[in-house]
């Protein structure tokens, strides 16, 4: 064997021995993500909204790094002496728990007499999940009360249990999805296997890296931004796998040397791959411009991701194909000479002779009928934020415990708003808060030096007082939220006071208020940055912007559809400001891979067959391949279901339906409709819009 030929067999071994070597072991990080997580809405807020600024001046009032448990009793009946003494045996109990960071606030009973409640500071730095499963099982129903763990640690205790096993659960649900297409797709036990394993090494890869940077504060990492990790990491990997195999296979029809055959199928694949992965990089990466650390650090853990994506697929995958060869494909292995799949007739090739034929009908068709569906019903989606109770599809107990709470007690209470403001103001902020209308007036006071309200004489820090309030709905209703606008525009009038107002609902306002700040100003960022993608790649300026229409037409009738859905089928109750902008990220980063990997090959056929030919060639040759790499990132996304979380369920739907709509309607019909009733035009200002037509 010679040197050379000793070489083509040594170097794709040693690849993919680095990768096993190297990123197996990293696969151990995935299980200890949950360890650098952070869930808490305010973490997440810009240093410059009110509700952050606020948090830091409470912080000097009050005991640092106290959250909140709320324990709620109540009956059929007003309590009674005994059910009164097994509430205030709780308190002193759970007055005893080792770590509370002060003494247990209560018992406090409701004016009808049905209910009690407790409060339980605990150390947030602690195992706050473990402190809330004791006092659950502390404070179990009997003698005739059901007890409820809710307010900010329950709600955070139920939100990480939510999250629980994401990395085991998940990756079950989507691996096993990915292997069944990839299964029917190859019709091989064996390209599934090595394709997965691709995927699975980039995801320890990605997740080696972002466990060290959250670890280290480098960027703080949600369970949101995991999950998204997981399926972006596998769906893009596998697709990016889809497009080079189908290449490889065509050109091993071609050429009897794999090594000749792998070559040609990596340079032509090089490309649209490549393009395919910058693109949804630098618009992931256009969510670092948000206000919001939850979606601002969305973006570095995707393009994380999708680079490790992209080098496993143009590194470990075709190494792997390297040294199968002929073999990856058994037993419907490509025979050289053979004809090939894109020269049958089929489908494709039905669909291909549909839309040469009457190329302007289909895309007025199309296009009408996405464009009907976005006018008459994204108006009516629900995306103006949601109660943070409602971010579960389960009822959980910190949930039951919020209702029994909004029942018994005025519906803010355990999550008073917070006000501070000049001490020397203190009596007119008190009064001006009392006035407003959804403010319990009652429970209006500063904050004494006991460390409560009413408690002694006020607690002067800085010159400043904390004034706190109870709010007459839930904490997390839009109607709080409107008593928190108006609560400011109120204080924002009392002289010398330079009132500001947090707390628990002034969170969820700014985190609102960011979130649709973020949405206007990502958008139309993500759209420019594509758009030059697309242009720099086809040497064209029509043709690209064709493109970027019709991925915002599609996602506009994705967003209608799912009004639809959410509001009439789902019955949900409404969605995060964010979840469209997730939605239009991922759909027009990822939806117009699709239209990258066609547009690529009808270049490279426009050049050798003219712009009609080659674009009726390059839907032929790719239909099959991109509509697999559709329903697999379709498939992947839609694994994001099987967490209960409301805001992943919908971001799920979105995507899932979003890229079926794309590979099987705009990519198939529409687009190559719409260059073929262009015809040459579509590749200008390049030379190619000015050259003949070589088969005419």
């Amino acid at each position: 064997m010679s040197a050379r030929r000793l070489l083509w067999w040594v170097v794709p071994a040693l690849i993919v021995l680095l990768w096993l070597v190297g990123a197996g072991p990293q696969g151990a990080s995935l299980g200890k993500l949950a360890d650098v997580q952070t869930n808490d809405n305010s973490a997440f807020l810009p240093t410059s909204s009110e509700s952050t600024e606020v948090a830091q001046q409470v912080s000097r009032f009050t005991e640092p790094g106290v959250v909140p448990a709320i324990v709620v009793y109540s009956a059929d009946a007003p309590l009674t002496v005994a059910q009164r003494g097994v509430v205030a045996a709780d308190a002193k109990s759970l007055g005893r728990l080792p770590g509370l960071r002060g003494p247990v606030v209560g018992p406090r009973f409701s004016e009808d007499r049905r209910a009690a409640e407790l409060v339980v500071p605990l150390d947030s730095a602690g195992d706050v999940a473990g402190a809330v499963d004791t006092i659950r099982h502390a404070a179990r129903d009997r003698a005739g009360l059901t007890a409820h763990v809710t307010g900010p640690a329950g709600l955070s205790a139920d939100l990480g249990a939510a999250f629980a096993g994401i990395d085991g659960r998940l990756l079950l649900v989507t691996g096993a999805l990915v292997f069944l297409i990839l299964i029917v797709v190859y019709r091989s036990p064996l390209l599934p296997v090595v394709v997965l394993a691709t995927a699975t090494l980039a995801l320890a890869a990605a997740g080696g890296v972002i466990y060290q940077l959250a670890k280290h504060d480098v960027l703080k990492l949600s369970g949101m931004s995991q999950g998204i990790l997981f399926i972006l990491v596998i769906g893009a990997c596998t697709d990016y796998g889809l497009l080079l195999v189908a290449r490889f296979r065509e050109e091993l029809h071609r050429h009897a040397d794999r090594r000749r055959a792998l070559t040609t199928a990596y340079r032509a694949a090089l490309e649209p791959i490549a393009a395919s992965g910058g693109t949804v990089i630098l618009g992931v990466l256009c969510l670092l411009v948000t206000n919001l650390k939850s979606t601002h650090d969305v973006g570095p853990v995707a393009a994380i991701g999708i680079g490790a994506s992209l080098l496993a697929a143009l590194t470990f995958l075709p190494a792997c194909l390297l040294l199968l060869g002929r073999a990856a494909f058994w037993p419907f292995a490509p025979r050289y000479g053979a004809s090939r799949a894109p020269g049958r007739p089929g489908l494709w090739g039905r669909i291909a002779r549909f839309v040469g034929r009457y190329p302007r009908r289909c895309w007025l068709v199309v296009g009408g009928v996405l464009l009907i569906v976005a006018v008459v019903f994204v108006p009516q989606l629900q995306a103006s934020g949601t109660k943070q109770t409602d971010v579960f599809l389960h009822t959980e107990d910190s949930v039951t415990g919020q209702q029994v709470l909004a029942e018994h007690f005025p519906a803010g209470a355990g999550n008073p708003t917070q006000i501070t403001a000049r001490a020397g103001a203190a009596d007119r902020v008190v009064a001006a808060t009392r006035a407003v209308r959804g403010v319990s007036p009652s429970s209006v006071a500063v904050v004494g030096a006991g460390g409560r309200p009413g408690a002694g004489p006020a607690k002067v820090v800085d010159g400043r007082v904390l004034v706190e309030a109870t709010l007459a709905d839930a904490p997390d209703s839009a109607a709080a939220i409107d008593t928190v606008h108006r609560l400011r525009d109120r204080l924002a009038s009392v002289p010398g006071a330079d009132a500001k107002v947090g707390g628990f609902t002034a969170i969820q306002a700014d985190t609102n208020a960011t979130s649709e700040h973020d949405r206007a100003v990502v958008i139309p960022l993500v759209l420019a940055v594509v758009l030059v993608v697309l242009i720099l790649l086809l040497r064209a300026v029509v043709a690209p912007l064709v493109l970027i229409a019709s991925v915002v037409l599609s996602f506009a009738a994705t967003l209608g559809v799912a009004a639809l859905v959410f509001n009439h089928l789902l019955d949900f109750p409404g969605a995060d400001p964010s979840v469209p902008l997730f939605a239009f990220v991922f759909l027009v980063a990822l939806g117009v891979d699709y239209n990258i990997f066609l547009m690529s090959r009808v270049r490279e056929e426009s050049v050798r067959l003219g712009t009609r030919d080659g674009t009726l060639h390059a839907l032929r040759a790719t239909g099959g391949v991109i509509t697999s790499a559709g329903v697999v990132l379709a498939a992947t996304f839609a694994a994001l279901a099987v967490l209960p979380i409301l805001f992943l369920v919908q971001v799920a739907f979105l995507v899932a339906f979003g890229v079926l709509l794309d590979t099987i309607v705009v990519r198939s019909v529409l687009v190559p409709a719409a260059i073929l009733d262009l015809g040459r035009a579509s590749w200008w200002p390049s030379r190619l819009s000015r050259r003949p037509n070589p088969a005419g």
